[in-house]
């Protein structure tokens, strides 16, 4: 039985565009929403980080450009990015135990990657809400790039997960396959009792394609 909705696809395909356009149709049907995504951070046209940003518009940094590592080398680091775990964690975590206080159907989460893998805590939150009887999720992955991520693998290689691979020819046209799949992931988890779901992702409808 089909539970979870991920999509994958390379950087700046449009993955949180399509997520973020999915929430739009979805709460617009009446369902509830709470989680997070991504955002990029510019100064003077050039990138120099990111922010986790919640549904509700609180925004917390999760990384910035550093030139130099830290003295002991104990950053978490993503290439030129240093993670800000404390900031990303005091965000992101509340939002699990309040979707599962409030039983929230939907919940928002851009994305399963390097930055946010350096919290454990998220890793558990994942994985719990993974196997929660009562949820489901639509979430953003990764392709595959050298040292396989095990929470990404993992995910990849269940069996209650539907997997859309994203690219530049299909994204104006896999929207209402996407939503379908969704909506039959809320019907599944609806006959477990309680009806929470997730949303794991977030954009626009009739998007303006940019960076994801």
């Amino acid at each position: 039985m089909m539970k979870h909705v991920f999509l994958t696809g390379v950087p700046g395909v449009g993955k949180t565009t399509l997520v973020k356009k999915v929430c739009d149709a979805l709460v617009s049907a009446g369902v509830s929403v709470s989680g997070f995504y991504t955002e990029e951070v510019r100064e003077r046209g050039r990138r120099v980080g990111f922010d986790v940003v919640t549904l509700t518009g609180d925004r917390g940094r999760l990384s910035r450009l550093s030139a130099q590592s830290a003295a002991g080398g104990r950053e978490c680091r993503v290439g030129q990015y240093v993670v800000d775990l404390q900031s990303f964690e005091s965000l992101a975590l509340p939002l699990f135990r309040d979707m599962r206080e409030e039983s929230k159907r939907l919940f928002v989460i851009d994305e399963i990657g390097k930055m946010e893998l350096f919290s454990q805590a998220f890793i558990r939150a994942v994985r719990q809400t993974l196997d929660a009887s009562s949820c489901s999720i639509l979430g953003t992955i990764p392709v595959p790039k050298g040292k396989p991520l095990a929470l990404v693998e993992e995910v990849r290689s269940r069996q209650d997960v539907k997997i859309f691979m994203i690219t530049k020819e299909n994204r104006d046209m896999i929207f209402d396959d996407i939503v379908s799949a969704v909506q039959e992931c809320l019907k599944n988890t609806s006959h477990n009792g309680r009806s929470s779901a997730l949303l794991i992702g977030s954009e626009r409808v009739r998007p303006s394609w940019r960076s994801d």
